[in-house]
């Protein structure tokens, strides 16, 4: 007992604390509390030097050191945020990497820790899709390998992400059990030899992946060296078999009840598609009823939900300090992301620019849209490192563009980036796509810039601690409406994530930080609140944004908007529907612009209005201004409000009937924010410059990026601190893809 004493004694003089049944608990400072594995290993060192000095006992209290700690576990601190009773670990700012040991020697693995550690790497993903290495046969599970790839990794200094590996069933499954396999809209069966051929919605499938997830659980819920769990891989495939068929039906027999509600509710009368018996109801796969489609994407939204907690679930019966999550797909909307996400304990998504290039609006908006599934900050999962290799032309990434990218992500939100991948398969469908380190095994271009990183990421992680975005403006979406507009574009230039781009751009540019959300979450708190396509209006929405505006707020609703229920049923009464009488006016007409777009002009300037153009009348309500009209044109639209605005109270509501031009975005965008007294906490900022604030406790952190093709200089308010160069300044000069992170005083 004097032996274990002294061992304790000799944690505890490191702030290294044992409880009981939890094993050693860190009491250090943020940034010492994710010290490394040797700082533990020194630890232990110094208990056997006092054993030692303590004379003849050192045989047995060695064995009994290494008993202890084969049988505890090291508790890492706590996440500010919580899921349920769980306590989470959340580091200030983290770099990492996707690495795949089983596709290489052991005896390459040390080398390549090195390299990792010596670009700041300090996390990489495990076990992704490596279920055939894992479970070379049913029932037979090997998991030595992992076990010395997160050891060895800890020795590196490097935390352990592990993925579940059902996006790529083996072999022996498919083979054994070939209804696991999905089934294609036109009624084949995918084949073995890809990824995510799986059917999400089969219970042979759920149960062989919650006994892999559960052994995986089981042997690592507790390993301190494994910081959180990534649930599959980008979900995404679905089937459209006979049994998924069936559990859509029921799904549908459970939301409606009767056939005579369903019936009326998605209007059937029309083109004779009256149902009598739940088992007539298809699986959509064509241009059918916007009933039956919006339905059906609900129960996809559902199914993977559900096929997520199958494995959530158990992973949590293990686990009391390792997060939860899965990599989304940024605009990817094969399912409702906000139904999906509610069981995670925090959001993250795979980034990839389109084009080969970075859009840093589209890109940009992407990250609000993934901090807002839970409103709170979030995980960059993969990060393309170089090229792509699934477009038609995979360009590879500017020099210094991959810096770019990382800095914007964390200016949005991002605690932690992780490159995909560290490096080059030497067959599989992926050989030509970009890595940090080739199949020769020496660094490729973008290591050094990715080293470069790790040296930012140590110099900026305590300003970046505890901070989070603020924003005094939010967008609203809803998967439902983008659906709704999607399926029957009446354009087919209307994109609706095109739209929402359209009002984010010129809001980010001059408010600095946009919220991307749901409409069913709470708004106080923002001074203006933008819809540009809320499609699918429900009575509860439409009441909550109501009260929205008669708090206070300054609510702007965009084309399409209140046109449809929740059912994707045409509303019975005009654009706006729900909020019409709230406007004191409604659409009359619409009309989709094939070519010669209708000029407009009106306190926002002159312009057009490509794609769509609302002709809007004033009902019995003189209070309505009229902001925009449109200029000779159709005759229809002649002189006819484009966009009005009417003061409620203390707030205020405004319809934009008109798909503006650039310029004239910009201008509206400037009145929003005047009329709605949002106060961007920087002026005069040049075009190509990205601006994010992050805010913690007396503090600002200030990220600019500069994505113009030419230099731009930046004047501050004040002075601040220019974390990354450790000097005070005034201004700021960004060459391409400069990066500046500054530190000001909050006056909150």
């Amino acid at each position: 007992m004097d032996i274990l004493l002294t061992v304790i004694q000799s944690f505890r003089s490191r702030g290294i604390g044992i409880q009981a049944n939890r094993g050693l608990r860190l009491s250090r400072s943020p940034e010492r509390k994710w010290g490394l594995v040797n700082k533990y290993t020194n630890s232990v060192q110094g208990g056997l030097l006092s054993l030692r000095n303590n004379g003849p006992f050192i045989g047995w209290a060695q064995a009994l050191i290494l008993l202890a700690l084969t049988s505890v576990s090291l508790a890492v601190p706590a996440w500010g945020q919580t899921q349920g009773e769980r306590r989470l670990q959340r580091p200030s700012l983290y770099l990492g990497t996707a690495w795949y040991p089983e596709q290489w020697p052991e005896s390459r693995w040390e080398a390549d820790l090195t390299l990792m550690q010596n670009a700041g790497i300090r996390f990489v993903r495990l076990g992704e899709f490596s279920w055939s290495t894992l479970e070379p046969e049913e029932g037979q599970f090997a998991f030595g390998w992992l076990d010395r790839a997160i050891e060895q990794a800890a020795h590196h200094g490097i935390d352990t992400v592990l993925g579940t590996p059902t996006a790529a069933p083996p072999a022996w499954l498919t083979q054994k059990y070939p209804e696991t396999l999905r089934v294609r809209d036109d009624g084949r069966r995918d084949e073995h030899g890809n990824r995510q051929q799986f059917n999400w919605a089969n219970e042979t499938y759920r149960r062989l992946a919650r006994q892999i997830v559960e052994k995986l659980a089981e042997r690592y819920g507790r390993n301190p060296h494994v910081i959180g769990w990534q649930i599959d891989n980008e979900f995404q495939n679905i089937s459209y078999d006979s049994d998924t068929r069936a559990q859509f039906q029921r799904w549908l027999e459970a939301r409606y009840r009767t056939l005579t509600d369903l019936n009326e509710r998605w209007t059937t009368a029309y083109w004779s598609q009256t149902y009598s018996d739940w088992a007539q109801i298809p699986i959509p796969t064509q241009h059918e009823n916007p009933g039956l489609f919006i339905s059906w994407m609900r129960f996809v939204s559902d199914t993977w939900r559900s096929y997520q907690k199958n494995q959530a679930d158990v992973i949590r019966t293990f686990s009391d300090n390792q997060f939860i999550t899965t990599n989304l797909m940024g605009w990817f909307d094969g399912f409702d992301h906000y139904t999906v996400t509610q069981d995670l304990d925090l959001a993250a998504w795979d980034d990839y620019p389109e084009q080969g290039h970075l859009d840093p609006v589209r890109n940009g908006a992407a990250h609000d849209l993934t901090r807002g599934f839970l409103r709170r900050n979030f995980w960059v999962m993969k990060m393309q490192a170089g090229s792509g290799s699934f477009d038609k032309i995979n360009s590879a990434l500017d020099k210094g563009e991959s810096r770019a990218m990382v800095w914007q992500a964390v200016g949005h939100g991002a605690d932690a980036i992780g490159f995909w991948q560290w490096r080059s398969a030497l067959n599989g469908q992926e050989q030509y796509a970009g890595t940090l380190v080739g199949s020769d095994g020496k660094p490729n271009t973008v290591y050094s810039e990715v080293a470069q990183i790790g040296r930012e990421f140590v110099a900026a992680r305590a300003a970046l601690a505890d901070t989070a975005v603020r924003s005094q403006v939010a967008i609203i979406q809803s998967y439902d409406s983008r659906w709704a507009i999607d399926w029957q574009r009446h354009n087919e230039k209307f994109s609706p994530i095109q739209q929402i781009l359209s009002y984010y751009g010129p809001l980010q540019r001059f408010a600095h930080s946009v919220d991307i959300l749901s409409p069913t979450v709470p708004l106080d708190g923002y001074k203006l609140v933008i819809a540009p396509g809320l499609n699918i209006m429900p009575a509860e929405i439409a009441e909550h944004l109501r009260d929205y505006v008669k708090s206070g707020g300054h609510l702007v609703l965009g084309q399409r908007s209140g046109m449809k229920d929740s059912d994707s049923q045409l509303l019975s009464n005009r654009q706006p529907g729900p909020v019409s009488d709230l406007l004191g006016a409604q659409v009359e007409q619409y009309f989709a612009i094939r070519d010669r777009p209708p000029g407009i002009h009106g306190l926002w300037g002159t312009g057009d209005s490509k794609l769509w153009a609302e002709a809007l009348q004033v009902m019995n309500a003189p209070e309505v201004e009229v902001l925009m009209r449109y200029e000779k044109s159709n005759g229809w639209l002649d002189g006819q409000p484009a966009v009005v605005t009417r003061e409620v109270g203390k707030g205020r509501i405004t319809y934009v009937g008109a798909w503006l031009d650039a310029e004239t975005m910009a201008s509206a965008v400037r009145w929003m924010i005047s009329t709605s007294s949002v106060i961007p906490q920087l002026t005069a900022v040049p075009d190509g410059i990205d601006v994010s604030v992050r805010s913690g406790e007396h503090k600002e952190i200030y990220i600019l990026v500069n994505f113009a093709d030419h230099p731009e200089t930046v004047k501050l308010p004040a002075d601040m601190y220019n974390i990354l160069e450790k000097v005070s300044v005034k201004s700021v000069v960004l060459k391409q893809y400069d990066v500046c992170v500054l530190e000001g005083k909050s006056e909150n």
